[in-house]
């Protein structure tokens, strides 16, 4: 079974830059849609990014030219680099991985953009 845990959160100033990666075990991604989502205090989750197993990617509108969705298959890592951040940004940010009908999440990693 797939397992999944992420990293690299923490407190950014305004306009700053985080690179969260998401470590998968268990199983190998590269058959696997993968994706980040972002819950903020009070809403719903969110989509933030996604690329499918063969590269093409899909950006929320917020994030678009600031966020960036990679995977490493030989490290079995999937990444988000953000930059210019802004408090709005702030969220607990979840990683998922998605074959078919099956879905895994990791545990999240909290961001925070605070001066």
């Amino acid at each position: 079974q797939l397992r999944l845990a992420e990293s690299g959160g923490g407190l950014v100033q305004p306009g700053g830059s985080l690179t969260l990666s998401c470590a998968a075990s268990g199983s190998t991604l590269d058959n696997y849609a993968i994706g980040w989502f972002r819950q903020a205090p009070g809403k719903e989750r969110e989509l933030v990014a996604t690329m499918t197993s063969g590269g093409d990617t899909n950006y929320a509108d917020s994030v678009k030219g600031r966020f960036t969705i990679s995977r490493d298959n030989a490290k079995n890592t999937v990444f988000l680099q953000m930059t210019s951040l802004k408090p709005e940004d702030t969220a607990v940010y979840y990683c998922k991985a998605r074959v078919g009908f099956v879905a895994y999440w990791g545990q999240g990693t909290q961001v925070t953009v605070s001066s």
